[in-house]
């Protein structure tokens, strides 16, 4: 009898309990985050440094367009930096030109996993697609007066690739992302080495993005 009393009186307990669980600890609402978003990326691919900018819009929570320039230089897999005893860079050799990508994409952003993480962790899967300039310099010469001697090629190009957003920040904006991006130009391309042109330049980059949001 004892036993009985005791089950009658922890069961209402038992029941309660995930109650009051559940209202101590409601699931927190999505922040929202202002539509406009404008900054920099510091880029960081197999030729080297880059920089560029971009321009975001928010169309739904999870859909979002952009807008984005950058330059940077492109290397073959051939080139070997070298550097004398004094720490100054040799030319490789047989290199004919500098090549350096001017791509302007626009494209859109998915959010991922919306509902499963919290806002402090804000994954995506982005694609982007847009005209591209190449710039060749050449490269016996000292690099900035080699700009002199410039001649530019036209193309198409693209990205693929996957990042995240993060922190609750409502107003400024930071980023990382990795993609792989492409150029294809209209002539026979650009002559990196001597002998050898380019039409197709790929390469992977890993971005950080540092903005503001409005």
């Amino acid at each position: 009898m004892k036993k009985l009393l005791l089950i009658l009186f922890l069961l209402p307990l038992i029941t309660a309990f995930p109650q009051r669980i559940g209202k101590l600890a409601p699931e927190k609402p999505h922040v929202k985050f202002p539509p406009n978003a404008w900054g920099v990326d510091l880029l960081f691919g197999e030729g080297g440094f880059g920089l560029g900018t971009f321009y975001r819009y928010s169309f739904t929570e999870t859909l979002t367009g952009f807008v984005d320039f950058s330059i940077s230089e492109s290397k073959d897999e051939r080139e070997f930096e070298r550097f004398d005893i004094f720490g100054r860079p040799l030319p490789v050799f047989g290199k004919k030109n500098r090549v350096f990508l001017l791509p302007l994409n626009a494209g859109i952003q998915k959010r991922l996993f919306y509902d499963d993480l919290t806002d402090n962790l804000r994954p995506y899967f982005t694609l982007g697609a847009g005209p591209v300039m190449v710039v060749t310099t050449p490269a016996d010469e000292e690099f900035f007066t080699s700009f002199e001697r410039a001649q530019a090629k036209f193309g198409v190009g693209g990205y693929i690739g996957i990042g995240a957003n993060f922190g609750l920040s409502t107003s400024n904006l930071l980023g990382i992302n990795f993609r792989y991006s492409i150029a294809h130009l209209f002539d026979e391309g650009v002559e990196n080495f001597y002998g050898t042109f380019l039409k197709n330049i790929g390469s992977f980059y890993f971005a950080i993005n540092l903005g503001m949001m409005y």
